[in-house]
């Protein structure tokens, strides 16, 4: 790992962005590349991809490439991959990883890849960052642990993530998302992790404004970026301070969303509020309303392969398919 200004940054990912040729080898020494310094810039709309099943819930690998085939035609930063909205859960340590190899190999070579590798313990997320590591991941998202909620304190969080980036061949992204683990992650742990040289930031999925502006307040002096969660709350996060997001919702409506970035960045908020209130209601369905059942019908309907989700989820039922798709016609998009 050769550590650069504020940040970490992997030989690969350095390799890739033309700054390390291949054969060239990191010196242990080294301590950056310029008084500018060098880092992954995560700004920028992510997609956190749905996985296609087929009927008998395998991983269906001949849609997960169509539907990236669709992806690479979209400004989108990069993709998550093993996020919540792949729910990956419910897949095998094999399954995560050959996922992120065959989305890996399917990729543009100039967009970031980010493996979620989080799992309840330390040793397990340990193994599973380095295995996405080797998979071609660019960095990798850490979820909260959560099954012994009452114990994962500051003191708990800050010690696991620690280990998590101390041993990492990528960054790591932070990543609290409450609705999901019932644990967010708490502002003073966010303070001390994003002193750390291989912590290059965070998603988080909260959606309270007032704390990701502190945390940006709090964490400006650090090199830390702040992604949102959701597209619902996008623009407010750009507001103050975010710098891109990782959204359910870009995976079927992602060209609007990257509209919305450059509408935020060029500082036309006018049409970005107006953009920004039409995707309140379709993100709501396919996140908190109706989940990652509502999704992958929503994408079904736009081109894209979502097919059944892995039990125990459930399809929709008729009446929530006819809310879902008039949360879309209302607002336009059907």
């Amino acid at each position: 790992m050769l550590c650069s200004g504020a940040r970490s940054i992997s030989p690969r990912w350095l390799m890739k962005a033309g700054l390390l040729g291949r054969g060239s080898t990191v010196q242990s020494g080294a301590r950056g590349l310029s008084s500018a310094g060098v880092r992954l810039d995560l700004s920028g709309v992510y997609p956190p991809i749905a996985t296609p099943f087929t009927e008998r819930e395998d991983v269906d690998y001949d849609k997960l490439e169509h539907n990236l085939q669709k992806y690479a035609q979209i400004p989108f930063k990069g993709l998550v991959v093993q996020g919540s909205n792949g729910e990956y859960p419910y897949l095998t340590e094999e399954e995560r990883v050959e996922v992120v190899k065959r989305v890996r190999r399917s990729m543009p070579a100039n967009k970031l890849l980010i493996a979620g590798s989080g799992c309840e313990s330390t040793r397990a997320t340990l193994e599973l960052t380095s295995k996405m590591a080797a998979a071609g991941a660019d960095a990798v998202l850490v979820v909260t642990p959560c099954f012994y909620k009452g114990k994962m304190d500051t003191i708990a969080l800050v010690q696991h993530f620690t280990k998590v980036a101390d041993n990492s061949e990528v960054p790591v992204i932070l990543y609290s998302v409450p609705a999901n683990t019932g644990l967010e992650l708490p502002v003073d742990a966010v303070v001390r992790l994003s002193q750390h040289p291989n912590i290059a930031g965070l998603k988080d999925s909260g959606g309270d404004i007032t704390r990701i502006a502190l945390m940006v307040h709090k964490t400006k002096a650090h090199d830390f970026q702040i992604l949102a969660g959701s597209a619902g709350f996008l623009m407010a996060a750009y507001c103050v301070g975010a710098v891109g997001g990782v959204c359910a919702l870009a995976n079927i409506l992602g060209e609007p969303l990257c509209d919305l970035e450059r509408l935020c960045a060029s500082g036309r908020w006018d049409q970005a509020r107006e953009l920004q209130q039409r995707l309140i209601e379709p993100n709501a369905a396919v996140t908190r309303g109706l989940g990652v059942p509502a999704l992958k019908q929503a994408m079904e309907w736009f081109g894209f392969h979502g097919g059944v989700c892995r039990s125990p989820l459930r399809p929709l039922d008729q009446e929530q398919t006819q809310k879902l798709r008039r949360d879309f016609t209302s607002n336009g998009w059907l």
